[in-house]
């Protein structure tokens, strides 16, 4: 590396500020648009993995995946054009998961900007929406300054996306130019008197409920948000897909506000006198279409914690409004004064009944019965196992049933992109090789992004992916059955025998449609040394963990 007196090419002067910034991983598909690039991390290979993926979204996801699970920013390269219409889906996904990413984009070159040269995009325009900024490299000797903004964008106050567009000439411009420095995450420290005036909100509440979510979470942060709650005896709920921030078996848990949110849960939200919501934006998933919390003052006082301020009274109006990182905001929380818990102790054992009555199965299911598969998954796992989960109504298996005991073993996209769990599941077993990760995906995800399984084979990663295939889009289906009886056009789907499919990469695979096959099916998988694919064939009757086609037809009990 360089300290400003010998010549780079831009590409290679890129390539030593990732060093720079940590980087230990990059998911790409390659192109011509930075082959420079590409070409500089040839020789940085000890010390930067590079992941080539079948698809950008794979690539994307993969990232954001490894920005989820590591806290770091999560790298991606694809090409321009196609490449950056592929890859923006796992963008869209950190940007509404608040995940740290970095993407850059091969752009054309300089001299044939705005003559919709070949592939050509603007990426301001482009990525504007779906990024926390987005920036052109136009000069190499920027290269440093702008590359280290983008990781500072990135990590800092509310995490997110941010996109690099490299123009391909500008990579081959030779420069003498001095290194950044490591990038540092910069977040707000709670304040003296933003405690007092919450304590005071706590001190006077006897039904509080607190709602843990969103980003900038620690293993200490979850820890000191434990003894908090236990000090003050108030109940815990996670917001959409973050149920990893506080263990599920500990007595203060109340269960997942969520698409599988049990109705006596948002029946306990809305009867809490205090909201105490730290770190979720109380999103549309976790407000159940924003009508569990009233619009745009809440019905219960609320104390809303968060990493950005513009953020706060944005929807909801606070009566207590906290600018604070989630390690500041826990760890004040932990050492206050604890407020009168003798008073809310049959609150919070309530609250805990009603999660652990909400795990005993409602419905009786043909075929497999995917219960006894959530028992198989809850024994044998390990506490420190990964679960990734894709969207659909399956997933509902995951959020209801798995019991999640350690922070950062969830990971699902809330912004409900399909095609999320395979390639976050292949991610996360490169980023964390010594932990087991089971990947719950449904038979549409699994064909838009399945193609990674060929990438997990090179690489050798090896997680396990469930395929709960009903030949459906489900969801759709679902909503179709509800609103348009008997008018299902486009939800079908004839799919490929999965286990075949998965052998053809070279995985393990198997094919499950009796609920005593899935147990020794999932053992052999455990042992098997690569990436292994389990399609369990389910009934399309049983649509959630709720409810039936039947019943939404009117005409099952």
């Amino acid at each position: 590396m360089s300290g400003g007196n010998g010549l780079r090419s831009g590409g290679q002067v890129l390539v030593d500020q990732l060093r720079i910034h940590g980087v230990d991983t990059i998911f790409c598909v390659p192109g011509e648009s930075y082959l420079t690039v590409i070409d500089a991390l040839q020789d940085a290979q000890n010390e930067i993995k590079t992941v080539a993926c079948r698809q950008e979204g794979g690539a994307t996801n993969m990232a954001e995946a490894y920005g989820k699970l590591t806290g770091k920013p999560g790298v991606a390269m694809v090409t321009r054009g196609p490449g950056a219409c592929n890859g923006s889906i796992g963008v869209h996904t950190a940007m509404q998961d608040s995940t740290p990413m970095v993407i850059f984009i091969g752009q054309v070159a300089r001299d044939q900007e705005y003559r919709e040269a070949f592939q050509e995009v603007d990426y301001h325009k482009f990525y504007g929406a779906i990024c926390k900024e987005v920036v052109q490299i136009d000069h190499a000797d920027r290269v440093p300054e702008l590359v280290s903004q983008a990781f500072h964008v990135a990590a800092s106050g509310r995490p997110g996306p941010v996109a690099v567009s490299i123009p391909e000439d500008m990579q081959r411009d030779m420069v003498d130019v001095a290194d950044a420095r490591p990038f540092t995450t910069v977040r707000s420290e709670v304040g003296p008197q933003a405690m007092a005036d919450f304590r005071a909100q706590l001190a006077v509440s006897e039904r509080p409920l607190m709602i843990v979510g969103g980003a900038g979470w620690s293993e200490k942060a979850c820890a000191d948000i434990q003894a908090f709650a236990e000090a003050n005896a108030v109940p815990v709920a996670a917001s959409f897909r973050c149920q990893d921030m506080f263990d599920n078996m500990h007595a203060n848990y109340a269960g997942e506000l969520g698409t599988s949110a049990s109705p006596k849960l948002t029946a306990r939200l809305k009867d809490s006198d205090l909201l105490i919501v730290v770190g979720s934006r109380l999103g549309e998933m976790t407000t159940g279409g924003y009508s569990l919390v009233s619009l745009p003052v809440p019905q219960q006082k609320l104390v809303h914690v968060y990493m950005d301020a513009a953020e706060l009274g944005r929807v909801y109006e606070p009566d207590v409004a906290i600018v604070a990182s989630m390690e500041s905001f826990a760890a004040a929380a932990k050492d206050m004064e604890a407020t009168s818990p003798d008073s809310r102790t049959e609150w919070v054992r309530e609250a805990n009944q009603e999660y652990i009555d909400n795990l005993k199965p409602t419905l009786e299911m043909n075929g497999v019965d995917m219960h006894a598969v959530m028992d198989v998954l809850n024994e044998k796992l390990p506490a420190d196992a990964i679960i990734t989960n894709d969207a659909g109504n399956f997933s509902g298996w995951a959020q209801r049933f798995y019991r999640y005991r350690t922070f950062r073993s969830q990971l699902g996209p809330t912004s409900g992109a399909m095609g999320y769990a395979i390639p976050a599941a292949i991610s996360a077993r490169l980023t964390a090789p010594d932990r087991p990760v089971v990947a719950f995906v449904g038979d549409g995800g699994a064909m838009m992004s399945g193609q990674e399984v060929a990438t997990a084979v090179q690489y050798g990663s090896d997680p396990i992916i469930l395929v709960i295939n009903n030949n459906c889009y489900g969801t759709i289906r679902m909503h179709q059955e509800r609103d348009y009886p008997n008018r299902t056009l486009a939800t079908e789907l004839k799919n490929p025998d999965f286990a075949k499919w998965a052998e053809s990469f070279g995985a393990y695979g198997a094919v499950v449609e009796k609920t005593e096959d899935f147990a020794p099916v999932f053992e052999q998988a455990m042992n098997a040394g690569r990436i292994s694919v389990i399609e369990i064939r389910v009934d399309l009757e049983t649509i959630t963990t709720r409810t039936t086609m039947s019943k939404l037809r009117g005409t099952g009990a």
